[in-house]
């Protein structure tokens, strides 16, 4: 794996070099032998699927700025031109560890007598079954380009595959011919799974079903030479949508999405097989050159598929853990009553998100509830959450929802969850077309016996039941009246015309972004330098995706040079330093990656013995502490206060899928001493809470 140089004398680390280092962190559990073969697979698709996006956004945002002027250039901590220099270096060097380790895997796939097989392996009953599958299944999803024939060349589709095809006659050298095939992967699998002798599975991709068969669809055309190779591109895919706040969103979004399928091309992807005088006229004609991240792989692109491989070829798979219901909301039970008596604090994967479920069908069918308000990012594909909401207006409450229709890649699914929820009534809020709405809030208002209640929660994740099952994040459900009038504050800036900052800085009790998160977290640390300076022991440990804001960095540099000890679990971007001679105190930096994504974010501030604990929504990031409006919220529940430390205990001393995060960015697993017991912290978590009692 290479290793990131960095200076001794380095302030921070460069995002996107630190996000490539996050990737390979994913590329080493692809290598974990430990690892079963079907979740290293797993892992190959997703550290290909996060590349995708990084080209998406990251490296289409650094070409951008390459080609601006100078004076354009001065919010990026380096030269763009350098950046994308080592992205370039750090990406082709993990390609190589990328092939040589799914060279590993197909061996431990034959091992377990599981084969992949390409056009020219398979036995004649395999072959009958594919060409019957090719004329049955994929014949009719595909249209050939004749690429000499058409004059202007067809933009080629990101997230797909292509086969570029050489057509020739061996008999007659002058009949030659070039051809491009989208292959369908999003109609058909892209595995199949071939008739196999018994104890073995023998599998297919579905583009080698299309090279097999080429002969069927160009030989009539006096053609009997075939090669075909795999291309891909990935385009620039930020949506560029005009700030004036008087512009309408929606058709802005619209817009956007039409452009992104046009957007510049910031990776192309070939076999490093392919004939060259192919390849040469496929750069020509999609206007590329060298600066354009040429990258030569092997037969097979897309790898993110790889996440969806089929599981039923493998006899030892174990299930992961369920879910298991939180205690106190097991059903039958009311939770708005539960609520009354005591916050609560969910923490996915590990508890069921069907609690979350459950309390929004319960105010749904409650005769006293009269509203919910509820914030959307990234909804589930067939939301129960969106079924509940619906089901409340049938039930005659008031229905309102922040739906953030720029939910990055979501976009389009979520124009159409707008749609689907004003047809039923439900008020849909859309924020403001300069700033994301990014803070995950509900709030349920009941009118008994004239007596109003409140419930509500907050989450550091998204209200989605699928995601739920492998991002790990906290949920607080609560009656505090305190939290609740803020949220209710929250809801009604939203529910302005235009965005008024002076709505949000009446919030008491929640931390909000943008007005006061950065101020507030600032506040946090240089209480902590005082308590350091009156020889009490200070103490901070953040737990984030991504900590990328210099003014904070600078500020927990202070602290580390008061003495403060601080301890960092940070799974993506890590700009800060870890070590330095300043320091009074080396900062302790560690990244877990296992099989659930860490996605919670945690905050807790020793203030001298009195901890202060924070969840929250928002990473230490510009864009989320500036351009959105997220929230954290306290913690008050000395219970739940304890139940958050214990967890945050766990994963500090997790030695088995930590690395730490030196200033050289090197990914070095944390080993157990001799003394110490391995400390898987997922597995030891998920039996702490499914073995925790709470007192009635």
């Amino acid at each position: 794996m290479t290793k990131s140089k960095q200076k001794d004398n380095q302030k921070t680390i460069v995002r996107d070099i630190s996000w490539l280092a996050f990737n390979a962190r994913v590329l080493q559990e692809a290598n974990d032998p430990s690892n079963h073969v079907y979740d290293r697979l797993r892992f190959l698709g997703i550290f290909s699927n996060n590349l995708d996006e990084f080209f998406r956004v990251r490296v289409a945002t650094l070409s951008r700025m390459a080609r601006l002027a100078k004076p354009g250039r001065i919010h990026l901590e380096a030269n763009p031109e350098k950046i994308l220099q080592q992205i370039q270096h750090t990406v082709l060097s993990q390609q190589n560890e990328f092939d040589r380790i799914y060279a590993d895997v197909i061996n431990e796939l034959k091992r377990q007598h599981i084969f992949i097989k390409n056009e020219d392996e398979l036995k004649p009953e395999q072959k009958q079954f594919v060409t019957k599958y090719f004329e049955e299944k994929v014949r009719s999803q595909i249209v050939p380009l004749m690429l000499q024939s058409i004059p202007t060349m067809p933009l080629l589709r990101d997230k797909s595959i292509y086969l570029a095809c050489m057509l020739g006659n061996v008999n007659n050298p002058i009949l030659h011919l070039y051809a491009l095939i989208e292959v369908p992967t999003q109609i058909l699998p892209r595995f199949i799974i071939l008739p196999s002798p018994k104890g073995t599975h023998d599998i297919i991709l579905l583009e080698d079903i299309i090279r097999i068969n080429l002969q069927h669809l160009f030989a009539p055309f006096g053609f009997n030479r075939f090669l075909g190779y795999t291309i891909k591109v990935t385009r620039d895919s930020e949506l560029d949508l005009d700030n004036d706040i008087s512009g309408n969103i929606i058709i802005e979004l619209e817009k956007g999405l039409k452009n992104r399928k046009k957007g510049r091309t910031t990776r192309f992807v070939y076999d490093k097989a392919i004939d060259h005088g192919l390849l040469d006229h496929l750069i020509k004609r999609l206007n590329l050159t060298k600066k354009d991240n040429l990258i030569a792989g092997g037969r097979i692109h897309n790898f993110k598929d790889f996440m969806n491989f089929p599981s039923s070829v493998f006899n030892d798979l174990r299930p992961r853990p369920k879910p298991f219901v939180h205690p106190l909301l097991q059903q039958p039970v009311r939770i708005m009553q539960v609520l009354e008596q005591r916050d609560v604090l969910l923490h996915f994967p590990y508890h069921s998100f069907d609690s979350i479920i459950d309390l929004l069908r319960e105010a749904a069918i409650d005769p006293f509830v009269q509203s919910i308000k509820i914030t959307c990012y990234r909804l589930a594909k067939d939301s129960k959450i969106v079924n509940a909401l619906i089901n409340a207006v049938r039930n005659g409450k008031q229905v309102t929802a922040m739906l953030e229709l720029r939910a990055r890649f979501d976009e389009e699914a979520n124009l159409q969850w707008k749609e689907k929820l004003e047809d039923e009534g439900v008020k849909v809020l859309l924020g403001f077309p300069d700033m994301k709405v990014h803070a995950k809030l509900c709030i349920i208002k009941k009118r008994e016996f004239n007596t109003t209640k409140q419930y509500g929660f907050i989450s550091t994740g998204n209200l989605n039941e699928n995601t739920a099952t492998y991002y790990t994040d906290h949920c607080l459900l609560t009656t505090n009246r305190f939290i609740l009038a803020d949220i209710n504050r929250i809801f009604n800036t939203l529910e302005m015309p235009i965005y008024k900052p002076e709505m949000l800085r009446a919030c008491k009790n929640l931390i909000v972004s943008p007005v006061n998160m950065r101020k507030f977290f600032l506040d946090q640390i240089t209480k902590e330098i005082r308590t350091a300076k009156k020889k009490k022991n200070g103490s901070i440990i953040l737990k984030l995706n991504s900590l990328a804001d210099t003014v904070l960095i600078e500020k927990l540099y202070d602290a580390a040079k008061s003495g403060i000890q601080i301890q960092l679990i940070v799974r993506g971007i890590c700009c800060a330093i870890s070590k330095s001679k300043a320091f009074k105190k080396q900062i302790q930096a560690i990244s877990i990656v296992d099989e659930y994504l860490e996605h919670t974010r945690l905050f807790v501030f020793n203030n001298g013995k009195n901890s202060n604990y924070y969840i929250s929504s928002s990473d230490w990031m510009v864009r989320n502490l500036d351009h959105r409006i997220e929230a954290a919220c306290p913690i008050l529940d000395p219970d739940i206060q304890s139940e958050i430390q214990e967890v945050l205990n766990i994963q500090l001393s997790e030695n088995v899928k930590a690395r730490i995060l030196d200033n050289h960015q090197h990914n070095n697993y944390v080993l157990p001493d001799e003394s110490e017991p391995e400390v898987r912290s997922q597995v030891v978590i998920y039996n702490f809470l499914k073995n925790k009692i709470y007192k009635p």
